[in-house]
């Protein structure tokens, strides 16, 4: 009954949003709600709403049975104020609400946070500071991070609500191919946490510990040898309990580096990022757990891939991802990835109440193929199969771990498609996926494992920007 209660609601969104996009068609541009407020030109007002219905049977996770489905909104209205050609001063705000979910329904402060302020800062920019054509921005506040390639920090996407931080970023870059970045911010803890909470959609103002602080640096260097790129990267996050809060007292450093090749018409294209951990951290956020590990972990991200000029301009993308697990649930160390703030959607597949790969214990290749048969439209079909990377370790995103090993590594495979259409270049793009979990032995015989055969998932979501 919810599943089709949830098809029911999507469809009137979007018999609403297609009778509106009928009558704009024929002006292809973006429709802005500054403009129509007639705010004056220094005043910058813009925004995006998405639906998304999303339905996963024969669940993976720990304890988990039958079938669930969710449908999430978000809403974004940005503001800006332009006070001069240096000054700018915004702020954002987030409304991320579900409704459909069951009693079983993974939920969680990463699909709700109702009526949020997600952003509010200052932003100075700067030109010609150090050197002829160069570049200063800096920015005070409240914050979101899009740092690297994403894989570490970022402003999430397909996720129904966003990582925000208060602090400072600031970035240079010398006009030639050179840039600097770095931030020192405080991670806002989203709000409320509880279970009863989230499914009626409380509103509760998030907030930031000063015990817990998150910094990065970043040195980018285009065009090192040929079209070949880098990166240097470094973050350190640190934190500690304190009144109502209980952390795993993490104080992790993660160094790393990042080279690549854009992706050309006829022409092949790399990367090779990866990253070492190091510090302490503790096996859990529980008071009575005060026994610190020494953390040594590593990630790795490796990709090829060849894109051809013409006719519906496809590219095959080979990969391959290597996030280290925990060696012993018995020694004095950790050695599973932490992956920070960054987001998995784009290597892993779909997150929501799906997502079963995480950037941690996991050896995994895949390959994707994608392609774009108009304008406007794209998709793409992709594999990967999975295992962990130690067999004593959990799957972090599933929950199920067999402290013993017997259950063997092999977690097993995905397949995944999706298709995106702008409805309106730039104002309403439809977005439909699935995808087929085939379960492994792991999946099949860990303890705690769901007996229900593999996992099929999709979503469809319609989006319109203003």
């Amino acid at each position: 009954m919810r599943v089709m209660a949830g098809c029911r609601i999507l469809g009137a969104l979007l018999a609403g949003m297609l009778l509106g996009a009928t009558s704009r068609a024929e002006a292809q541009e973006p429709w802005r709600l500054g403009p129509a407020l007639g705010s004056p030109a220094w005043l910058e007002v813009s925004g995006s709403y998405r639906v998304r219905y999303e339905a996963l049977n024969h669940p993976f996770r720990a304890g988990a049975h039958g079938s669930d489905d969710l449908l999430s909104e978000r809403l974004l209205l940005d503001v800006r104020a332009h006070l001069s050609p240096l000054l700018v001063v915004g702020a954002e705000f987030e409304d991320a609400r579900t409704q459909l979910e069951g009693a079983g329904t993974p939920l969680g402060t990463d699909d709700v946070d109702a009526a949020e302020l997600l952003r509010a800062y200052m932003g100075l920019h700067l030109s010609d500071v150090f050197r002829d054509g160069d570049t200063l921005e800096l920015t005070a506040g409240r914050l979101t991070i899009d740092a690297g390639d994403r894989r570490l920090v970022a402003r999430n996407r397909f996720r129904n609500t966003i990582n925000a931080f208060t602090g400072v970023d600031g970035s240079w870059t010398d006009g030639g191919g050179t840039s600097v970045r770095g931030f020192f911010v405080l991670p806002v803890e989203r709000l409320p946490t509880s279970r009863a909470a989230l499914e009626r959609d409380a509103v509760r103002f998030d907030n930031q510990h000063g015990r817990v602080r998150f910094w990065g640096m970043l040195v980018e260097r285009r065009h090192l040898v040929g079209g070949l790129n880098g990166e240097l990267f470094v973050y350190g996050l640190h934190e500690r309990d304190g009144p109502h809060l209980a952390t795993r007292d993490r104080r992790l450093y993660t160094p790393g580096f990042r080279v690549y090749v854009d992706p050309a018409p006829g022409a092949w294209d790399v990367q090779l990022e990866a990253a070492y951990q190091t510090g302490k951290s503790r096996e859990s956020s529980a008071a009575s757990d005060v026994t610190d590990l020494k953390h040594r972990a590593y990630f790795v991200h490796i990709e090829a891939g060849r894109s051809w000029a013409g006719r519906w301009q496809p590219r095959l993308v080979l990969q391959y991802d290597l996030a280290s697990g925990d060696r012993s649930p018995d020694d004095r160390e950790d050695n599973r990835f932490d992956p920070l703030y960054g987001a998995r959607r784009f290597d892993f597949g779909p997150t929501g109440i799906y997502g079963p790969i995480a950037r941690a214990n996991i050896s995994s290749p895949g390959a994707r193929v994608e392609l774009k048969p108009a304008a406007g439209v794209d998709l793409f079909v992709g594999y990967r199969a999975f295992w962990l990377a130690q067999r004593r370790d959990s799957l972090p995103a599933t929950g199920l771990r067999d402290e013993t090993g017997r259950s063997g590594r092999f977690a097993g495979h995905q397949l995944e498609a999706r298709l995106r259409y702008d409805l309106i270049p730039k104002t309403v793009s439809f977005e439909a996926g699935a995808a087929w979990l085939i379960h492994g032995r792991f999946l099949d015989d860990a303890p705690g494992a769901p007996d229900e055969g593999n996992s099929l998932y999709f979503y469809t979501q319609l989006a319109t920007r203003f």
